[in-house]
């Protein structure tokens, strides 16, 4: 007897193990009239839907015309912050400068204020309200960083808030200590001081378990190649793995030090230089892509996606959902801008999505992917095929999704042409 039986499905999606690279992300294995089920949390059988017909279930799910596919993972996420931003909108509507927001009291300094004054209870609440809606479109696992503290309680909070939510929800959160976000403006023109501060968390974040993954951003006014090395190392002689915000804004040269410091990803890499992606192609590390948060700064020039996983990178695609530069925690939506504007090709896209995303933060043996023995991380979707989901951009096409076996998220119908009955809601 098996707890869950999704039968009659009329696409199944089975990535491969990876992490995929170049040629390997072009390959989806599609099976149609198939079924899957799982027991104590874990896949237990795939088969035909004519095996399918022998089995008992407590739960049978009828998959007619839908698609089955891997639980998303989400591999860049700044969830827990405090406040938001929508009145920033209209000046950047009206071409005010970032810097000028910034003297106004904007930008990314105003949600360093905003979380350093909420307690930790409110931004356990507003993270969970989030973490719903995340786990609504699909995603079963993701990332999640600090980054809007920049001092030590205001990290170590954010922390907490992650760990917390990873205890108490159903969804698996990693969790990333991104002290090295920004300079806090008590520390402007003392930078070496600032990240000597923040190197000075990483004992305590690996001794209380507050962080599995660290991560800086090496940009232009923001730290330097040579700071976020030193950090890096720091970090990974503490036994914490790192991630870094790389060449978003001009090629520095963050991805070639990613590769080389054996990073488990580098992240945005619009600018990544020729040499970077050579180096992608050559290592280990995940180019972790974030289209849509090209898309919501108004730019035009997008990550080198195509060029990348022709070369034999592996690529992986996130949200990077925050208040500031990216307001979406829909990675269908990032879907289909990887489609549109990065050219990548449907099956590159769900491997983008499923494995290497698990890959890119350390997943890569319990999420992205379906077999017997697994974890049951399935997402039972509302469309024929899986190149519709790019196709049909900005919707939620999530039908049901189950974590570890369990049903976290189902949609109920809408009764638009009929009125419900008492007790049915809507």
């Amino acid at each position: 007897m098996y707890d869950t039986l999704i039968e009659n499905i009329g696409q199944l999606i089975l990535p491969a193990e990876g992490p995929l690279k170049g040629d390997a992300m072009k390959q989806l294995e599609v099976k149609e009239n198939m079924a899957i089920a799982f027991h104590e949390g874990k896949v237990a059988w795939i088969g035909t839907n004519e095996e399918a017909q022998k089995l008992k279930a407590s739960e049978r799910v009828d998959a007619m015309e839908k698609t089955v596919t891997p639980g998303l993972v989400d591999p860049h996420t700044h969830l827990v912050f405090g406040g938001s931003r929508e009145n920033e909108l209209a000046l950047k509507q009206a071409g005010v400068p970032y810097l000028e927001i910034l003297k106004q009291g904007g930008g990314i300094l105003s949600t360093v204020e905003a979380t350093r004054a909420e307690s930790e209870d409110d931004l356990y609440e507003k993270a969970k309200q989030t973490l719903e809606q995340i786990a609504a479109h699909g995603v079963t696992t993701l990332e999640a960083k600090s980054g809007y503290g920049l001092d030590r309680e205001a990290e170590l909070k954010q922390l907490r808030v992650v760990k917390r939510l990873n205890e108490e929800s159903l969804l698996d959160l990693v969790s990333t200590f991104l002290g090295p976000h920004a300079i806090p403006p008590e520390y402007k023109g003392k930078e070496e001081a600032f990240l000597e501060e923040m190197i000075r968390l990483l004992p305590e974040i690996s001794a209380e378990g507050l962080a599995e993954f660290t991560d800086i951003f090496c940009e232009t006014g923001v730290f330097t190649i040579e700071q976020s090395r030193r950090f890096m190392k720091a970090s990974q002689e503490l036994g914490l793995q790192t991630k870094i915000h790389a060449d978003e804004i001009d090629p520095l040269g963050g991805t070639e030090l990613a590769v080389s410091m054996g990073a488990a990803s580098a992240d945005h890499l619009v600018a990544a230089s020729e040499e970077g992606i050579d180096n992608l192609a050559e290592g280990d590390t995940v180019a972790v892509l974030l289209p849509g948060t090209t898309f919501y700064l108004g730019k035009d020039h997008y990550a080198k996606a195509r060029k990348m996983i022709d070369r034999g990178a592996a690529v992986a695609l996130a949200t990077d959902f925050n208040p500031g530069s990216c307001v979406t925690y829909n990675l269908q939506m990032i879907m289909s801008l990887a489609a549109l504007k990065m050219k990548m090709t449907p099956k590159e896209i769900w491997n983008s999505v499923t494995v290497n995303a698990a890959h890119a933060i350390g997943r890569g043996d319990v999420a992205g992917c379906l077999s017997v023995g697994r974890t049951a991380d399935v997402v039972l979707w509302d469309v024929p095929n899986y190149k519709y989901i790019p196709y049909h951009y900005a919707a939620n096409h999530a039908k049901a999704v189950w974590k570890s076996g369990r049903k976290v998220w189902e949609r109920r119908g809408a009764h638009v042409f009929s009125v419900p009955q008492p007790g049915q809601g809507c």
